[in-house]
Protein backbone atom coordinates (compact mmCIF):
# COMPACT_ATOMS: atom_id res chain seq x y z
CA UNK A 1 0.00 0.00 0.00
CA UNK A 2 1.51 3.37 -0.78
CA UNK A 3 1.70 6.16 1.88
CA UNK A 4 1.67 10.09 0.72
CA UNK A 5 4.95 10.42 1.10
CA UNK A 6 6.09 7.03 -1.03
CA UNK A 7 3.58 8.28 -4.11
CA UNK A 8 4.48 11.58 -3.90
CA UNK A 9 8.29 10.19 -4.61
CA UNK A 10 6.52 8.40 -7.53
CA UNK A 11 5.29 11.07 -8.71
CA UNK A 12 8.28 12.98 -8.50
CA UNK A 13 9.73 9.71 -10.41
CA UNK A 14 7.57 10.08 -13.14
CA UNK A 15 7.38 13.98 -13.53
CA UNK A 16 11.69 13.69 -13.84
CA UNK A 17 11.01 10.99 -16.50
CA UNK A 18 8.69 12.92 -18.16
CA UNK A 19 11.07 15.85 -18.52
CA UNK A 20 14.50 13.97 -19.13
CA UNK A 21 12.33 11.44 -21.87
CA UNK A 22 12.79 14.29 -24.31
CA UNK A 23 15.37 15.68 -23.78
CA UNK A 24 17.28 12.14 -23.51
CA UNK A 25 15.69 11.24 -26.87
CA UNK A 26 16.66 14.89 -28.42
CA UNK A 27 15.59 14.79 -31.56
CA UNK A 28 18.41 15.23 -34.25
CA UNK A 29 18.50 19.31 -35.25
CA UNK A 30 20.39 20.42 -38.29
CA UNK A 31 20.81 23.37 -39.46
CA UNK A 32 21.69 25.27 -42.92
CA UNK A 33 22.44 28.97 -43.64
CA UNK A 34 22.26 29.55 -47.07
CA UNK A 35 24.54 32.38 -48.91
CA UNK A 36 24.00 35.44 -50.91
CA UNK A 37 21.60 34.75 -54.25
CA UNK A 38 19.06 32.88 -51.92
CA UNK A 39 17.89 28.63 -51.48
CA UNK A 40 15.94 29.23 -54.73
CA UNK A 41 18.79 30.87 -57.09
CA UNK A 42 18.38 27.32 -58.92
CA UNK A 43 22.39 26.99 -58.73
CA UNK A 44 24.38 26.74 -55.58
CA UNK A 45 22.34 27.21 -52.97
CA UNK A 46 19.55 25.49 -54.75
CA UNK A 47 21.46 22.42 -54.90
CA UNK A 48 22.28 22.32 -50.83
CA UNK A 49 18.62 23.01 -50.17
CA UNK A 50 17.84 20.28 -52.57
CA UNK A 51 20.29 17.86 -50.33
CA UNK A 52 18.19 19.26 -47.20
CA UNK A 53 14.81 18.28 -48.43
CA UNK A 54 16.23 14.87 -49.53
CA UNK A 55 17.54 14.26 -45.35
CA UNK A 56 14.25 15.26 -44.01
CA UNK A 57 11.95 13.54 -46.94
CA UNK A 58 13.76 10.41 -45.67
CA UNK A 59 13.81 10.91 -41.93
CA UNK A 60 11.08 13.21 -41.45
CA UNK A 61 13.22 15.32 -39.26
CA UNK A 62 12.81 19.01 -40.08
CA UNK A 63 16.09 21.32 -40.26
CA UNK A 64 16.27 24.94 -39.18
CA UNK A 65 17.26 27.47 -42.03
CA UNK A 66 18.28 31.11 -42.89
CA UNK A 67 19.21 33.20 -46.03
CA UNK A 68 21.66 35.37 -45.70
CA UNK A 69 20.76 38.79 -47.82
CA UNK A 70 23.57 41.10 -46.41
CA UNK A 71 26.97 40.13 -45.37
CA UNK A 72 27.24 40.97 -41.54
CA UNK A 73 24.11 38.19 -41.52
CA UNK A 74 26.35 35.46 -42.00
CA UNK A 75 28.12 35.18 -38.61
CA UNK A 76 25.22 35.93 -36.48
CA UNK A 77 23.00 33.49 -38.47
CA UNK A 78 25.65 30.64 -37.78
CA UNK A 79 25.75 31.69 -33.67
CA UNK A 80 21.96 31.86 -33.64
CA UNK A 81 21.92 28.58 -34.89
CA UNK A 82 24.54 27.38 -32.39
CA UNK A 83 23.00 28.85 -29.45
CA UNK A 84 19.49 27.11 -30.64
CA UNK A 85 20.88 23.93 -29.80
CA UNK A 86 21.41 22.20 -33.41
CA UNK A 87 23.04 18.94 -34.40
CA UNK A 88 25.10 20.56 -36.77
CA UNK A 89 25.37 23.31 -38.54
CA UNK A 90 26.33 23.48 -41.94
CA UNK A 91 27.50 27.26 -43.86
CA UNK A 92 26.81 27.25 -47.52
CA UNK A 93 29.66 29.41 -49.50
CA UNK A 94 33.34 29.92 -49.08
CA UNK A 95 32.04 33.57 -47.55
CA UNK A 96 30.68 31.58 -43.93
CA UNK A 97 34.45 30.56 -43.35
CA UNK A 98 35.55 33.55 -40.65
CA UNK A 99 32.12 33.40 -39.43
CA UNK A 100 32.26 29.58 -38.66
CA UNK A 101 35.90 30.12 -37.33
CA UNK A 102 34.74 32.12 -34.59
CA UNK A 103 31.53 30.39 -34.02
CA UNK A 104 33.07 26.92 -33.88
CA UNK A 105 35.35 28.19 -31.48
CA UNK A 106 32.46 29.36 -29.29
CA UNK A 107 30.71 26.09 -28.95
CA UNK A 108 33.13 23.70 -29.25
CA UNK A 109 30.74 20.51 -28.59
CA UNK A 110 28.30 21.16 -31.44
CA UNK A 111 29.84 19.89 -34.94
CA UNK A 112 30.02 22.24 -38.19
CA UNK A 113 30.31 22.13 -41.54
CA UNK A 114 31.11 24.51 -44.56
CA UNK A 115 30.76 24.31 -48.04
CA UNK A 116 33.67 25.40 -50.81
CA UNK A 117 36.26 26.80 -47.79
CA UNK A 118 38.59 25.09 -45.52
CA UNK A 119 38.14 25.77 -41.96
CA UNK A 120 40.49 24.14 -39.86
CA UNK A 121 39.23 23.13 -36.39
CA UNK A 122 38.12 19.76 -34.41
CA UNK A 123 34.35 20.44 -34.77
CA UNK A 124 34.27 21.48 -38.43
CA UNK A 125 33.83 19.44 -41.80
CA UNK A 126 35.31 21.36 -44.85
CA UNK A 127 33.57 20.00 -48.19
CA UNK A 128 35.44 21.56 -51.20
CA UNK A 129 35.13 20.29 -55.45
CA UNK A 130 37.38 19.70 -57.87
CA UNK A 131 35.20 22.21 -59.87
CA UNK A 132 38.62 22.26 -62.30
CA UNK A 133 37.34 18.85 -63.35
CA UNK A 134 33.41 19.12 -63.82
CA UNK A 135 34.62 22.34 -66.10
CA UNK A 136 36.89 20.33 -67.87
CA UNK A 137 34.12 17.76 -69.30
CA UNK A 138 31.87 20.72 -70.47
CA UNK A 139 34.42 22.57 -71.95
CA UNK A 140 35.11 19.29 -74.16
CA UNK A 141 31.67 19.67 -75.19
CA UNK A 142 31.14 23.20 -75.55
CA UNK A 143 34.42 22.45 -78.23
CA UNK A 144 32.48 20.11 -79.80
CA UNK A 145 29.31 21.69 -80.29
CA UNK A 146 30.84 25.16 -81.43
CA UNK A 147 30.42 26.03 -85.02
CA UNK A 148 32.28 29.03 -84.73
CA UNK A 149 34.98 27.69 -83.24
CA UNK A 150 34.65 30.42 -80.41
CA UNK A 151 33.27 30.02 -76.85
CA UNK A 152 33.19 31.64 -73.65
CA UNK A 153 33.07 31.74 -69.65
CA UNK A 154 30.76 34.42 -67.78
CA UNK A 155 31.78 33.47 -63.77
CA UNK A 156 30.37 35.33 -60.96
CA UNK A 157 32.63 36.86 -58.07
CA UNK A 158 36.26 37.34 -59.84
CA UNK A 159 37.35 34.99 -56.88
CA UNK A 160 40.51 32.24 -56.97
CA UNK A 161 37.84 29.68 -56.93
CA UNK A 162 35.56 30.83 -60.07
CA UNK A 163 39.21 31.28 -62.07
CA UNK A 164 39.03 27.33 -60.79
CA UNK A 165 36.16 26.45 -63.25
CA UNK A 166 36.96 29.23 -65.65
CA UNK A 167 40.72 27.70 -65.96
CA UNK A 168 39.07 24.05 -66.39
CA UNK A 169 36.72 25.34 -68.79
CA UNK A 170 39.64 26.31 -70.82
CA UNK A 171 41.58 23.46 -70.66
CA UNK A 172 39.01 21.11 -71.75
CA UNK A 173 38.09 22.92 -74.84
CA UNK A 174 41.51 23.22 -75.54
CA UNK A 175 42.20 19.77 -75.68
CA UNK A 176 39.37 19.00 -77.91
CA UNK A 177 40.37 22.19 -80.04
CA UNK A 178 43.89 23.77 -79.71
CA UNK A 179 43.38 26.79 -81.78
CA UNK A 180 39.84 27.38 -79.90
CA UNK A 181 38.99 31.07 -78.71
CA UNK A 182 38.03 31.64 -75.86
CA UNK A 183 36.07 34.72 -74.15
CA UNK A 184 35.99 35.35 -70.65
CA UNK A 185 34.33 38.13 -68.37
CA UNK A 186 33.57 38.10 -64.17
CA UNK A 187 30.68 39.95 -63.21
CA UNK A 188 32.07 41.95 -60.23
CA UNK A 189 33.97 42.12 -57.43
CA UNK A 190 31.69 42.10 -54.53
CA UNK A 191 29.03 39.41 -53.29
CA UNK A 192 25.99 41.16 -55.37
CA UNK A 193 27.87 39.76 -58.29
CA UNK A 194 25.98 36.07 -57.41
CA UNK A 195 23.07 37.80 -58.07
CA UNK A 196 22.37 40.17 -61.12
CA UNK A 197 21.22 38.12 -63.94
CA UNK A 198 20.79 41.51 -65.65
CA UNK A 199 24.50 41.87 -65.80
CA UNK A 200 24.93 38.19 -66.59
CA UNK A 201 22.66 38.79 -69.68
CA UNK A 202 24.56 41.52 -70.88
CA UNK A 203 28.35 40.06 -70.78
CA UNK A 204 26.66 36.99 -72.57
CA UNK A 205 25.27 38.78 -75.53
CA UNK A 206 28.51 40.68 -75.50
CA UNK A 207 30.25 37.49 -75.89
CA UNK A 208 27.90 36.09 -78.75
CA UNK A 209 27.87 39.27 -80.15
CA UNK A 210 31.76 38.48 -80.61
CA UNK A 211 30.99 35.16 -82.53
CA UNK A 212 30.58 32.72 -79.65
CA UNK A 213 27.97 29.88 -80.01
CA UNK A 214 28.95 28.34 -76.46
CA UNK A 215 28.62 29.83 -73.24
CA UNK A 216 29.89 28.62 -69.93
CA UNK A 217 27.61 30.44 -66.85
CA UNK A 218 29.59 30.14 -63.41
CA UNK A 219 27.73 32.87 -61.62
CA UNK A 220 25.07 31.50 -58.89
CA UNK A 221 21.92 33.11 -59.68
CA UNK A 222 23.78 35.79 -62.25
CA UNK A 223 24.33 32.70 -65.11
CA UNK A 224 20.06 32.60 -65.23
CA UNK A 225 20.63 35.70 -67.08
CA UNK A 226 23.01 34.08 -69.61
CA UNK A 227 21.34 31.32 -69.84
CA UNK A 228 18.08 33.44 -70.96
CA UNK A 229 20.38 35.80 -73.14
CA UNK A 230 21.61 32.29 -75.22
CA UNK A 231 17.67 30.97 -75.82
CA UNK A 232 16.76 35.23 -76.70
CA UNK A 233 20.18 34.60 -79.55
CA UNK A 234 19.16 31.11 -80.24
CA UNK A 235 22.77 29.92 -79.13
CA UNK A 236 23.77 27.48 -76.27
CA UNK A 237 24.90 27.98 -72.83
CA UNK A 238 25.81 25.91 -70.44
CA UNK A 239 24.60 25.91 -66.92
CA UNK A 240 26.13 25.01 -63.28
CA UNK A 241 25.76 23.26 -59.84
CA UNK A 242 22.81 22.51 -60.27
CA UNK A 243 21.27 20.47 -62.99
CA UNK A 244 19.58 23.66 -65.12
CA UNK A 245 19.15 21.73 -68.09
CA UNK A 246 15.30 21.88 -67.54
CA UNK A 247 15.50 26.09 -67.79
CA UNK A 248 15.22 26.48 -71.29
CA UNK A 249 15.08 22.99 -72.70
CA UNK A 250 16.75 22.76 -76.44
CA UNK A 251 19.20 25.45 -75.24
CA UNK A 252 21.11 24.76 -72.32
CA UNK A 253 24.47 22.12 -73.98
CA UNK A 254 24.56 20.80 -70.80
CA UNK A 255 24.81 21.74 -66.81
CA UNK A 256 28.75 21.23 -64.72
CA UNK A 257 26.99 19.65 -61.48
CA UNK A 258 28.38 20.48 -58.90
CA UNK A 259 26.63 17.64 -55.97
CA UNK A 260 26.07 20.01 -53.27
CA UNK A 261 23.06 18.14 -52.97
CA UNK A 262 25.05 15.43 -51.93
CA UNK A 263 27.31 17.01 -49.52
CA UNK A 264 24.56 18.41 -47.47
CA UNK A 265 22.50 14.88 -47.29
CA UNK A 266 25.30 13.11 -46.17
CA UNK A 267 26.50 15.56 -43.60
CA UNK A 268 23.35 15.81 -42.10
CA UNK A 269 23.50 11.75 -42.36
CA UNK A 270 26.37 10.81 -40.82
CA UNK A 271 25.89 13.64 -37.99
CA UNK A 272 22.16 11.85 -37.66
CA UNK A 273 24.24 8.09 -37.72
CA UNK A 274 26.98 9.03 -35.10
CA UNK A 275 29.86 8.58 -38.31
CA UNK A 276 30.44 12.24 -38.34
CA UNK A 277 33.90 13.32 -38.80
CA UNK A 278 35.88 16.88 -38.97
CA UNK A 279 38.67 17.15 -41.85
CA UNK A 280 38.67 18.01 -45.38
CA UNK A 281 36.56 16.15 -48.03
CA UNK A 282 37.43 16.94 -51.78
CA UNK A 283 34.61 15.54 -54.17
CA UNK A 284 36.10 15.37 -57.97
CA UNK A 285 35.01 13.33 -60.62
CA UNK A 286 36.30 10.20 -59.13
CA UNK A 287 33.91 10.56 -56.11
CA UNK A 288 31.10 11.83 -58.05
CA UNK A 289 31.26 15.17 -56.73
CA UNK A 290 31.36 16.98 -60.12
CA UNK A 291 30.34 16.22 -63.82
CA UNK A 292 28.13 16.82 -66.73
CA UNK A 293 24.35 16.10 -67.19
CA UNK A 294 22.17 14.37 -70.12
CA UNK A 295 18.61 14.52 -69.81
CA UNK A 296 15.77 14.49 -71.62
CA UNK A 297 15.98 18.43 -71.98
CA UNK A 298 19.42 17.85 -73.52
CA UNK A 299 19.26 14.84 -75.51
CA UNK A 300 19.52 15.97 -78.50
CA UNK A 301 22.28 18.41 -78.62
CA UNK A 302 25.15 15.64 -76.97
CA UNK A 303 25.49 13.40 -79.78
CA UNK A 304 26.75 9.62 -79.37
CA UNK A 305 30.34 10.77 -80.44
CA UNK A 306 30.38 13.58 -77.61
CA UNK A 307 28.72 11.80 -74.84
CA UNK A 308 31.71 9.16 -75.71
CA UNK A 309 34.70 11.11 -75.93
CA UNK A 310 33.14 12.88 -72.49
CA UNK A 311 32.54 8.91 -70.65
CA UNK A 312 36.17 8.26 -72.20
CA UNK A 313 38.14 12.05 -70.39
CA UNK A 314 35.75 10.97 -67.19
CA UNK A 315 37.31 7.77 -67.09
CA UNK A 316 41.16 9.08 -67.77
CA UNK A 317 40.85 11.68 -65.00
CA UNK A 318 39.93 9.14 -62.93
CA UNK A 319 42.80 7.03 -64.04
CA UNK A 320 45.22 10.19 -64.01
CA UNK A 321 45.85 10.11 -67.64
CA UNK A 322 44.22 13.77 -67.80
CA UNK A 323 45.69 16.43 -65.16
CA UNK A 324 43.32 19.18 -65.16
CA UNK A 325 45.08 22.33 -63.79
CA UNK A 326 43.46 23.49 -60.80
CA UNK A 327 44.02 27.06 -60.44
CA UNK A 328 44.10 27.36 -56.53
CA UNK A 329 46.96 25.13 -56.46
CA UNK A 330 49.21 27.14 -58.73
Amino acid sequence: MLTSRSLSAAIAVLVTLAEVGPVAAQEFSPAVVFDMGGKFDKSFNEAAYAGAERFKKETGIAYREFEVTNEAQREQALRNMARRGSTIVVGIGFSQASGMEKVAKEFPNLKFAIVDAVVELPNVQSIVFKEHEGSFLVGMAAAMASKTGKVGFVGGMDIPLIRRFALGYEEGARYVNPKIEIFQNMTGTTPAAWNDPTRGGELARSQFDRGADVVYAAAGATGLGVLQAAKDKGRLAIGVDSNQNHIHPGTILTSMIKRVDLAVYETFKTAKEGIWKPGVRSLGVAEGGVGYSVDQYNRTLITADMEKRLQQARADIVAGKIKVTDYMAK
